[in-house]
């Protein structure tokens, strides 16, 4: 994943609701929710929630699918495991991160 687009995404989830509209996609799994779903589990209003949802989905995070009437949002977890790659990527210099009692990450 190149720096520009981890930095986007990271960006994007840098605000308490989109950070909590994303989780909660994330929860829900690939079969994702109507945006309606969402503003009523976060209490966001539409015309806020369509302003994050955009944004994440700029970023990669979320993708959207129509079904019948409806926008369905769903997290992108290709991008979501991506981003966490890239910034778990030469973790402790490629060694378990676990701490043990004998062991510790740190140089």
């Amino acid at each position: 994943m190149k720096t520009k687009s981890v930095i986007a995404a990271l960006a994007a989830l840098a605000q308490e609701s989109r950070l909590n509209a994303f989780r909660l996609l994330v929860q829900t799994g690939p079969q994702g929710l109507a945006a309606s779903k969402i503003g009523e589990q976060l209490d966001i209003a539409p015309s806020s929630l369509s302003f994050h949802l955009k944004e994440l989905t700029n970023a990669g995070l979320i993708e959207a699918r129509q079904e019948g009437r409806f926008i369905i949002y769903s997290a992108n977890f290709d991008t979501m495991n991506s981003v966490l790659s890239y910034l778990t990527e030469n973790c402790c210099g490629g060694e378990s991160c676990v701490p043990s009692p004998n062991k510790s990450c740190k140089p």
